[in-house]
């Protein structure tokens, strides 16, 4: 049997690790999600997600958290990597997968794009 679970060093979990992500500053967001993201030193992506207690209570915020998780899991092999990043839900409405994969897709390059002009050595 095939584990297909993102593993746990893919994973942001401490609150430095998010911190981090939030000092660079660089940012990408459409109708569904806001990303964070920073360059690390790894040769894949690290995911954090965060969803405020406006989005309900935990059970509903726990929903979202594995939906998005999910979308980025079954989408992540698409871009180069070596970037953390932190997804925000965006919106009162729920995303399908499908509108979740889409999005990753469309801002993860564009988010990698902005990160290589902004870090570039002058």
């Amino acid at each position: 049997m095939v584990d297909c679970r993102l593993p746990p060093q893919h994973r942001l979990k401490r609150p430095a690790d998010f911190q981090r992500v939030y000092d660079h500053r660089c940012s990408v967001s459409d109708d569904w999600l806001i990303i964070y993201g920073r360059a690390n030193d790894q040769c894949h992506h690290r995911l954090g997600v965060s969803v405020s207690r406006k989005f309900g209570p935990a059970v509903q915020r726990n929903r979202l958290k594995r939906l998005y998780r999910e979308a980025f899991r079954t989408s992540q092999w698409q871009w180069p990597g070596g970037l953390d990043l932190v997804l925000i839900p965006r919106g009162s409405a729920t995303p399908t997968l499908a509108q979740l994969q889409t999005s990753l897709s469309q801002l993860i390059p564009q988010l990698a794009k902005r990160l290589a002009r902004r870090d570039k050595p002058t």
